[in-house]
């Protein structure tokens, strides 16, 4: 199937990004609506123009938090696939936001697009659904970068921390300068998903941890600073089972592609074969 080809109750329409002419689609995936840009088949040629780049965004923003990062992979000769998670942005809200069906909707995008070999790159709560598709396929994924996903309770004999039960000051400054900067994005974000996403952050997600080492693919995890969500004893027992996993230090807060982008695209790009 050619970029922007595409069946059933999909709404496809050409936009201008940035410099690029790329295709906007909300395509049904496992019944919700699902928005994404692709930038198609790259001009440049580049070694890996097959192997298209697929970013994911957080909890309560959108795609467009990707654009000076896709325009940069764009211009070097990638082809970009940026979707709106389920509840955000362009997609629909639907009536069920379990973690693993972010994960789910990311995996049936690949599909629909029939792609082969990916390179995923997801932040925060799209870290955690790039992480889903990387166990359940891991022969899609040739590259796997985390940044700051706030990573799971491993067992029911650990508490969840006080700032799961409110948010913190890192949590509330990063609400805060995202409504600044992307007012659009809250307010396309289906708030209902807010209850759902802390109880999920407070159980148990043993599984999760028991299959991380399946992860084939090289993987790489960002980590902020005082300003971030990740726990370092957590990071340091991910980063020991997953086979080959490097770990990046920044001392930025949460969102390191927003806030340290300069040091984000030095650490990402080499990672990515550029």
């Amino acid at each position: 199937m050619a970029p922007g080809t595409f069946c059933g109750a999909a709404v496809m329409a050409s936009v201008l990004w940035r410099n690029v002419e790329s295709i906007v689609i909300r395509v049904p995936l496992g019944g919700v609506l699902i928005a994404c840009r692709d930038s198609g088949r790259p001009v440049a040629p580049h070694p890996l123009s097959e192997v298209p780049v697929l970013l994911v965004h957080g909890m309560g923003g959108d795609g467009h938090t990707w654009d000076r990062f896709a325009d940069r992979l764009i211009r070097s000769g990638r082809r970009v696939i940026i979707p709106d998670l389920r509840g955000h942005g362009r997609s629909a809200h639907t009536n069920s936001y379990r973690f693993d069906e972010f994960g789910a909707d990311l995996l049936r995008l690949c599909e629909h697009l029939e792609l082969s070999t990916v390179d995923l790159v997801g932040h925060s709560l799209g870290g955690y659904a790039v992480s889903c598709v990387a166990l359940e396929r891991p022969a899609l994924v040739r590259r796997l970068v985390i940044e700051e996903q706030p990573l799971p309770i491993r067992s029911g004999d650990e508490r969840p921390p006080l700032t799961r039960r409110f948010p913190s000051l890192p949590e509330l400054w990063h609400a805060t300068t995202s409504l600044i900067r992307h007012p659009r994005a809250v307010l396309a974000f289906d708030r209902a998903m807010t209850r759902t996403a802390l109880e999920q952050f407070r159980k148990p997600n043993p599984e999760w941890w028991e299959r991380i080492s399946d992860i084939t693919a090289p993987t790489l995890f960002l980590r902020g600073g005082p300003g971030g969500m990740v726990d370092p004893e957590k990071l340091e027992l991910f980063r020991a089972t997953v086979p080959d996993c490097t770990v990046g230090v920044f001392t930025s807060g949460h969102s390191i592609h927003r806030d340290r982008y300069r040091e984000f695209v030095t650490t990402v790009l080499p990672f990515l074969g550029h």
